[in-house]
């Protein structure tokens, strides 16, 4: 029998309710399959129209030189391309909005195949984040599906370079400033927006500084 003595209680905010065991969405609720090239979707479009899209294919994720003129980099944004693999699924707007982008010569077929793929047959093989690392060293593999694999190439490189540049950053200040400084990171004011601005918060500390105010 229902006790109606109580009021029901409601928790404000989104329902944060997951399976056990799921890996959480992106901190960045703009970063989706969308989030991604025009030019993706076309070389998707060209593995599934030559009925290639299914064939295994390897990318390495690597940078050419380091920031700031220096000799090493510091490697972030891996937990942030777990947790878009983890939740990578298009929705049926998404597929509604790439069928409108796409020339009205692609097939419909195609856009069924998009609205079954998810990242459940990638692999993806990583160094450390918070690791120092160097030109032409592959941070990231990518195994999977190539007209899979192919539509995470744009996504992996956004969320790795910002990442990887702040952090590095951090870094270079805290080797100059030495163990016993206390640095705390200020830069939300003049960050490339909000996310720029959270986003630094956290790799400013990966990198050493102790807090944000």
């Amino acid at each position: 029998m229902e006790d109606k003595s109580k009021p029901n209680s409601h928790s404000n905010g989104p329902d944060m309710a997951r399976p056990p065991g799921a890996v959480p969405g992106p901190t960045n609720p703009m970063v989706t399959p969308l989030l991604t090239d025009h030019y993706q979707f076309t070389m998707s479009y060209a593995y599934w129209k030559a009925g290639k899209h299914q064939e295994r294919a390897v990318f390495d994720l690597y940078f050419r030189k380091n920031p700031f003129g220096g000799e090493y980099t510091v490697f972030a944004g891996l937990e942030e391309c777990i947790r878009f693999i983890a939740n990578f699924k298009f929705t049926e707007d998404e597929i509604s909005f790439i069928r409108d982008t796409l020339p009205p010569s692609c097939e419909d077929g195609f856009f069924e195949y998009l609205r079954g793929i998810d990242c459940s047959d990638v692999e993806l093989y990583a160094i450390s984040e918070g690791s120092v690392v160097f030109p032409k060293v592959p941070l990231l593999r990518v195994e999977g599906p190539v007209a899979v694999v192919q539509l995470l190439e744009t996504p992996f490189v956004n969320l790795v370079n910002y990442a990887s540049l702040v952090t590095t950053n951090a870094a270079r200040h805290r080797f100059v400033a030495g163990k016993s400084k206390l640095l705390l990171e200020f830069g939300l004011r003049r960050a490339q927006g909000p996310d720029g601005g959270i986003g630094a918060s956290k790799y400013c500390y990966m990198g050493g500084f102790d807090a944000t105010r």
